[in-house]
């Protein structure tokens, strides 16, 4: 990706920039709050990148942004209690090739998408 992906700083706030950048995670892969926290300049962030997401709700009418993708550091899907059902978010990543056993990604590094890494 090249950084002209990336979320701009004008008129913009950390919830809108945090909805962009997880709406530039590709299906089938997951990143973390911390790693969204730190690519945004918060590097203790990563709980307001988890009210970010909570923020997003469809109810709200935003742009659907794809918070099943966003996981704790260690792969565990910390945040399906906030979606409709306690397994839509699992179901949700399953519907996008990625397997979850006991709450947690399989092969959480290889699927790791790091927008420090991938964006710049």
């Amino acid at each position: 990706m090249k950084s002209s992906d990336a979320p701009s700083n004008e008129g913009r706030n950390f919830f809108q920039d945090v909805h962009e950048v997880v709406r530039l995670i590709p299906p089938g892969r997951v990143s973390t709050y911390g790693a969204i926290a730190h690519y945004l300049g918060a590097r203790h962030g990563a709980r307001m990148v988890g009210y970010a997401l909570i923020a997003a709700a469809p109810a709200l009418g935003l742009e659907k942004v794809p918070a099943q993708r966003v996981v704790n550091r260690n792969g565990l899907l910390t945040g399906r209690h906030h979606f409709s059902t306690p397994t839509a978010m699992q179901e949700a990543l399953e519907a996008e090739g990625v397997r979850v056993e006991n709450d947690q990604v399989v092969e959480f590094k290889r699927l790791f998408w790091d927008p420090a890494q991938e964006l710049e």
